[in-house]
C-alpha cells in the first residue's frame, strides 16, 4: 500500500515516529512539507503544442518555437490591437503593414517581404486552426477565443509546405467540449475604444458538443484633417466577427465543424507627410499624431468582409489516425489611401497632388484539402504522411486618379506528398526525418484598363497588350533533425531543413503603364542548434538556438523611385545568422518573469543588383550608384530588426477569495532598415513599447475586473515609409488606456 493510500492518521503517526527518530520535531516537518508544496506550486506548467501536426511538450520537438496565450495574450491585445500586435512581442518575430488592419506583413529572423499589393506572397505562413491562410487579407482575420499561439522559427516545409521559408505563426482556437462554459468580456478606454468578447459552449448531447464565439470593436476616429477642417475624420474602426463548431466524439471518429466570418470597416495606414528632415531619420517638428492635411477624398478608408469555413476528421484505426481537413476561406473589399501623406503644399516639400490610389479585393475564393496518416502508437518509430491540395483566384482592382482603373486576376493551383518518421534510438536520443514533394502553378491575366483615366483622355497613356503569365514550378523540401536528452531536464537539438518560396506574380504596376513582373522561386537551406532546459526544479525554462541559412534567388519587392513602383525581382542570395533566446522563471511562488533575446544579422548578396531609390530625391542614398540606381549588394534585408528584446513580469498578491495581479511588458527593436537600399533617413533604431494591466480576480464568483495600458508611454515609433514624392512615414498605435471586465461561467 503506497503512502498515499494510508488514512490521514496512521501517516500523521509514522510522520511522528520518523521525526522523532532523527530528531525532528513534527513542526519541522510540517515546514519541510509547506517548502515542498510551496516548490511544486512554483513549477512551471508544461506547454504543449502541434508544431509537428501531433501534441508534443515544447521542450521535446527539435525547433525553435515561442508560445504566446493566457494572460500574455490577453495583455498585448487588451486595447483592441489587430495581429500586427505580434510584432516584437517574441523574440525574431516582426510584423508591420501599410494597409491598417487589413494585410499584415510578418518577419521571422530577418526575413518576410515588404510588398504591400493585395496579391503579394509572403515567406511567413499563417495557419488558423490547422487551414493556411494564403492571401494577406485572410492573415488579418481578428484574434479572440484563442487558445494558443505557436510561432514556429526557420522553414516548415515538410509538414506546412511552400512558403514557409522564414517560419509559421500557428493560431489555434478554444474547441468544444463536453463540461458547459461560458464567458464575456468587456472593454472601455480612450479614443472611444470599445470591446466585446464572449464564448459560450458545452455538451448537446453525449457525442456533441458545440461552442459559439464573438467579438465586437469599435475605435472612434481621433485624427484631425486640418486641410479640410474636419475634426475627427479618421483612424477608427469597427469589427464584427464571429465563430460556431461543433465537435462530434466517438470510438472511431472526431469530427470538427468550423464556420467564421468577419466584417470590417475602419480606417487604413495613416501616411504622414515630410515627418522625416533630409538627412534625419528622426520624426520632426511636421508630425502631429493626431492631425494629418490630406488634400484628397475618402479619409483612407477601407472595408472588407469574410468568412470560412473547415471540417476536420478525424478516423480512428488499427494503430493509425486518418485526418481529413477541407476547407473554402472568402473574402472581398477595398480600401483607399492618400499615399502622399497630404496637402503637396505643406512646409514647401515637393509632392504629388492628390497621389490617392484605390485598391479593391474582389472574389477571393480559397480551397485547401490535406489528408494525412498518421501513427498513433507508442513504439520508438512513429511517422504520418499525406498529401495537400490548394486553389485560390481572385481579382485586384487598382484605382488611380490620373489613369484610371485597371483589374488584373490571379491564379494559384499547388498540390503535395510528404512524410515524416521519427525514431528513438534510445531513451535519449531520436531523429527525424521528413520529405515533401510540391508542384505549383500560378496564373496571371490582365482585364480591363485605364478606365475612366484622364491620362487615357489626354493621349500620355494607351491600352496595353499584355499576354496572360503562367508559371509553374516544382520542388522538394526536406528536413533532418536530432534530439538528445542530456538529463531529465536538459536537452540539446539540431536541425537542417530545406524549403521554398514559390514562384510570384506582381501585376500591380500594370495599372501605372508599366509590365507585370515574375520573380522565380526561393529556396533556402537552414542549419540550427539548440537547447531546451527546465531548470531549478522546473521554475526556469530556458530555451535558445543558434542559426545560419542561405537563400537562393531571394524574391524581393522593388518598391519606391519616381512612380511608386512595385516589381518583383530575385537577388542571387541572402543569407542570415543570429540567436535566440526565451525563458520564464517563477521566481517566487507569486512572481515571474519571462521573455526573451534574438539577434539577427540579414545580408543581399548580389554583386549587380539596383534598385531605384527615393523618387523625391530629398532621401540621402548611402549605397554606391550606377545610373543613378542604388547597389544593393551587402544590405540588410527590408524591416528586419537587428535585435529584439522583449520582458514581461507578473506578481500578485494574495486576498480573500482572490488575488491583485500586476501584469508589465516591455519591448525594444534593434536598427531596422526600412527598404533595399540604405539611406540616412529610412531607417529606425530604439523603437519601444510598454503596457501595463492591474486587476483584480474573485474566484469565488469566476470574475477579473482591470485597468491597462498599451504603448503607456504614448512612444512615437516609426513603422515604415513612403519615398517616391516625399518624405512620407507611418507610425504605431498610439498610447490607449482603458477598464476591462470578465466572467466566467461553469
Amino acid at each position: 500500500m503506497t503512502l498515499f493510500g494510508k488514512s490521514a492518521l496512521v501517516v500523521a503517526v509514522q510522520a511522528a515516529l520518523f521525526g522523532a527518530t532523527l530528531g525532528f520535531s513534527p513542526a519541522l516537518l510540517a515546514q519541510e512539507s509547506d517548502k515542498n508544496l510551496e516548490t511544486e506550486e512554483k513549477k512551471l506548467e508544461t506547454i504543449t503544442i502541434t508544431a509537428q501536426r501531433r501534441s508534443q511538450s515544447i521542450q521535446e520537438v527539435p525547433i525553435s518555437v515561442a508560445t504566446l496565450s493566457g494572460e500574455k495574450f490577453d495583455s498585448i491585445f487588451s486595447s483592441g490591437d489587430d495581429i500586427t500586435a505580434l510584432a516584437i512581442k517574441v523574440p525574431g518575430l516582426y510584423a508591420e503593414s501599410s494597409n491598417g488592419r487589413a494585410a499584415p506583413r510578418f518577419y521571422i529572423r530577418g526575413l518576410g517581404n515588404t510588398d504591400f499589393d493585395l496579391a503579394a506572397s509572403q515567406p511567413v505562413s499563417i495557419i488558423m486552426d490547422d487551414v493556411v491562410m494564403e492571401n494577406v487579407i485572410l492573415k488579418s482575420f481578428p484574434l479572440f477565443d484563442v487558445q494558443q499561439v505557436e510561432v514556429i522559427r526557420g522553414p516548415q516545409g515538410t509538414l506546412f509546405g511552400r512558403n514557409t521559408t522564414a517560419g509559421i505563426i500557428k493560431f489555434d482556437t478554444v474547441k468544444p467540449r463536453q463540461d458547459f462554459d461560458a464567458y464575456v468580456k468587456t472593454t472601455a478606454g480612450t479614443l472611444g475604444t470599445a470591446h466585446l468578447e464572449g464564448a459560450v459552449g458545452g455538451g448537446l448531447t453525449e457525442s456533441l458538443s458545440a461552442r459559439a464565439s464573438f467579438l465586437s470593436q469599435h475605435r472612434s476616429n481621433w485624427v484631425d484633417n486640418s486641410f479640410t477642417g474636419q475634426k475627427d475624420a479618421l483612424g477608427g474602426y469597427d469589427e464584427r466577427a464571429g465563430r460556431l463548431q461543433f465537435l462530434y466524439e466517438s470510438d472511431q471518429v472526431d469530427a470538427l465543424f468550423n464556420v467564421h466570418s468577419r466584417s470590417y470597416d475602419g480606417t487604413s495606414t495613416i501616411f504622414r507627410k515630410n515627418v522625416l528632415t533630409p538627412g534625419s531619420n528622426q520624426l520632426n517638428a511636421n508630425y502631429d499624431r493626431d492631425v494629418v492635411a490630406y488634400d484628397a477624398p475618402g479619409n483612407n478608408e477601407q472595408s472588407y468582409d469574410a468568412w470560412g469555413t473547415s471540417l476536420k476528421l478525424d478516423v480512428k484505426l488499427d494503430g493509425m489516425i486518418l485526418t481529413s481537413i477541407s476547407a473554402l476561406e472568402k473574402a472581398k473589399g477595398g480600401g483607399i489611401g492618400d499615399i502622399d501623406g497630404g496637402n503637396p503644399d505643406q512646409a514647401g516639400f515637393a509632392a504629388v497632388a492628390n497621389a490617392v490610389t484605390e485598391d479593391q479585393l474582389k472574389d477571393l475564393k480559397q480551397v485547401t484539402q490535406e489528408i494525412r496518416l498518421a501513427s498513433d502508437t507508442g513504439n520508438a518509430l512513429s511517422w504520418q504522411t499525406g498529401a495537400f491540395y490548394f486553389d485560390s483566384s481572385f481579382g485586384v482592382n487598382s484605382i488611380d486618379g490620373f489613369f484610371g482603373a485597371t483589374e488584373v486576376f490571379h491564379g494559384n493551383t499547388s498540390w503535395a506528398l510528404f512524410g515524416q518518421t521519427s525514431y528513438a534510438v534510445n531513451d535519449k536520443l531520436t531523429l527525424t526525418g521528413g520529405l515533401r514533394y510540391t508542384e505549383d502553378e500560378k496564373t496571371f491575366s490582365v482585364g480591363q484598363q485605364n478606365v475612366d483615366g484622364f491620362a487615357l483622355v489626354i493621349g500620355v497613356a494607351q491600352i496595353q497588350d499584355y499576354a496572360p503569365i503562367k508559371v509553374k514550378d516544382d520542388q522538394i523540401s526536406w528536413e533532418l533533425s536530432a534530439n538528445y536528452r542530456l538529463t531529465n531536464t536538459t536537452s540539446v537539438f539540431g536541425r537542417v531543413a530545406e524549403g521554398f518560396r514559390a514562384q510570384s506574380i506582381q501585376g500591380r504596376d500594370v495599372a501605372f503603364e508599366a509590365p507585370p513582373s515574375v520573380a522565380d522561386a526561393e529556396t533556402i537551406t537552414s542549419f540550427e542548434v539548440g537547447t531546451k532546459s527546465d531548470l531549478l526544479k522546473n521554475t526556469l525554462r530556458l530555451n535558445a538556438a543558434l542559426f545560419y541559412y542561405i537563400i537562393d534567388d531571394i524574391q524581393l519587392s522593388a518598391i519606391g523611385g519616381q512612380t511608386q513602383g512595385n516589381q518583383l525581382i530575385n537577388a542571387d542570395k541572402g543569407t542570415g545568422y543570429g540567436f535566440e533566446v526565451d525563458f520564464d522563471y517563477r521566481v517566487l511562488q507569486n512572481l515571474s518573469i519571462g521573455g526573451g533575446f534574438s539577434y539577427n544579422n540579414t545580408e543581399l548578396k548580389d554583386d549587380t543588383l539596383t534598385v531605384a531609390p527615393c523618387g523625391s530625391g530629398l532621401c540621402t542614398v548611402l549605397d554606391p550608384r550606377v545610373n543613378g540606381l542604388a547597389l544593393i549588394n551587402g544590405n540588410p534585408f527590408p524591416q528586419a530588426p537587428e535585435t529584439i528584446l522583449t520582458l514581461n513580469t507578473r506578481y500578485d498578491y494574495p486576498l480573500p477569495g482572490g488575488e491583485v495581479y500586476v501584469f508589465a511588458d516591455y519591448q525594444r527593436q534593434g536598427k531596422t532598415n526600412l527598404f533595399l537600399y540604405e539611406s540616412v533617413e529610412f531607417n529606425t533604431d530604439g523603437n519601444y513599447e510598454a503596457g501595463l494591466r492591474v486587476a483584480y480576480v474573485n474566484y469565488n464568483n469566476n470574475y477579473e475586473v482591470g485597468i491597462f495600458g498599451r504603448n503607456i508611454t504614448d512612444q512615437d515609433n516609426l513603422k515604415g515609409a513612403i519615398d517616391f514624392s516625399n518624405l512620407t512615414g507611418f507610425v504605431n498605435e498610439p498610447r490607449v488606456f482603458g477598464v476591462d471586465f470578465k466572467i466566467n461561467f461553469y
